[in-house]
């Protein structure tokens, strides 16, 4: 834990909140560093099978900290544009792309303000749920800055792209009804915390094998020729069939089947 981003497990579910609700979760640059460490802890913990991601507060995240822009100390350079060894993007890029690399599923728990960098983090997590008041913006035409936090990753397949540049060039706040249409959120939900830990907890519960795999297959397949998709389901339940977690699904589900019906 520390002044930007706590983790608290339970079992095998890890609670990842940004906290500094009195600044909106804004992303300062202790924020982004703080993120990237979570991201790293959570990856190095064998026993974690799931994630949920969430804000302190009445907000999930406010996007940049303006403070940066005056900030001498926050001076961006071309050296921070570098990816962070062993992953593929940079510093800023990873508070959002981490979650796409973690193994297990990631779920985003959404209230309130989620403009800019926010609404980026929050699209690096496998399933978003939002609550009715739920705020959105892609907000960095407001400040003379593109959407430089792996959007152009995560958005790929969910939202087309007219959709995109509309939402990118306009800056404008749109809610949770309109997030939904386009697909930038997967439910709304009066309490998406427990909503997310819900899931969190289900899918914990199943073989980690499988869920991993289905989040590497998609994740990757979607990229690829249809031979190279076809080849990756393969090897990747070559991996996971006959392995102790499967053996172990398997073994559970029958015991709970109804017995067969004879005419």
């Amino acid at each position: 834990m520390n002044d930007r981003v706590s983790i608290t497990i339970d079992k095998h579910v890890a609670h990842v909140m940004l906290d500094r609700a009195a600044k909106f979760n804004a992303l300062d640059r202790k924020m982004f560093a703080a993120l990237d460490a979570a991201a790293d802890e959570i990856a190095a913990a064998d026993a974690i099978r799931a994630v949920v991601l969430h804000g302190a507060g009445d907000n999930f995240c406010a996007g940049i900290d303006t403070g940066m822009f005056s900030d001498p100390d926050a001076r961006i350079d071309a050296s921070l544009m570098e990816p962070v060894e062993p992953s593929v993007a940079n510093l800023f890029q990873r508070a959002a792309y981490a979650w796409r690399e973690l193994p297990m599923p990631v779920i985003c728990a959404l209230r309130g303000i989620t403009y800019g960098g926010g609404l980026q983090i929050a699209l690096g997590a496998d399933l978003r749920i939002a609550s009715p008041d739920t705020r959105f913006s892609i907000m960095e035409t407001k400040w003379g800055l593109i959407p430089d936090m792996a959007l152009s990753t995560t958005l790929r397949g969910i939202v087309a792209v007219d959709r995109v540049k509309e939402l990118a060039w306009s800056a404008r706040v749109f809610g949770a009804e309109e997030a939904l249409d386009l697909g930038l959120v997967t439910a709304i939900d009066e309490d998406p915390l427990a909503a997310a830990t819900a899931l969190a907890k289900d899918y914990a519960a199943k073989s980690p094998a499988a869920i991993r795999g289905i989040k590497q297959l998609v994740n990757e397949a979607w990229q690829l020729s249809e031979a190279e998709a076809l080849a990756l389901e393969a090897r990747l339940q070559l991996g996971v069939i006959g392995s102790p977690n499967q053996v172990e699904a398997v073994m559970a589900n029958l015991q709970k089947r109804e017995p067969d019906f004879q005419d």
